[in-house]
């Protein structure tokens, strides 16, 4: 998929896992229902639950606790750089560890790092905490592992820290389109 980065039209490829980090107070937002991500979700007629934390989230497991779900359901979505300016997002389940040998031979590449917290802003237009496949500035490449299937209710970065999407496998691949599914664990 190609999309806009900056001026230059580039190729642009993404990996997408929600990952919540513990964050400072201050960094706690009023937020509404209304986030790029459920615009998104809002205009494809996808059914969801918009959840907010009470408060801080210190790990996954308390996200998930929080959410009345196991970490598996969680879903992580990470941003890797192939390039200086080629990403590609992957969406994992929960805590599960993704392989990156695997991940390498997926992506025929020799090489590939995490992309850095200014990068994933930069890409995303989302802070690592909040990050979502939806609602993005533009089109990027997007590999969902298998482990991602495997619940029947998943949860997903909203776009805003301390809160998520809760929404059905199903629909989430009906929203996600035209996406690759690969095993990376």
């Amino acid at each position: 998929m190609t999309g806009h980065y900056g001026t230059k039209h580039k190729v642009v490829k993404w990996w997408l896992l929600l990952y919540h980090l513990p964050f400072a107070e201050g960094d706690i937002k009023p937020v509404t229902k209304a986030t790029a991500v459920t615009q998104h979700l809002d205009q494809l007629h996808i059914p969801y639950t918009f959840f907010r934390h009470p408060g801080l989230v210190h790990s996954l497991e308390q996200a998930a606790a929080e959410r009345g779900q196991q970490p598996e359901q969680v879903v992580r979505s990470i941003l890797f750089r192939l390039a200086a300016d080629e990403f590609v997002m992957v969406l994992v389940a929960g805590p599960r560890q993704i392989d990156w040998k695997a991940l390498r031979r997926t992506l025929n590449q020799s090489r590939l790092t995490m992309a850095k917290p200014e990068e994933v802003l930069a890409v995303t237009g989302y802070e690592i905490g909040a990050v979502s496949p939806f609602g993005l500035p533009w089109p990027i490449r997007t590999l969902v592992d298998a482990s991602v299937l495997a619940q029947e209710e998943l949860s997903i970065g909203s776009g805003v820290r301390g809160t998520a999407v809760i929404l059905k496998t199903a629909d989430l691949m009906q929203a996600l389109g035209d996406v690759e599914v690969v095993q990376l664990g």
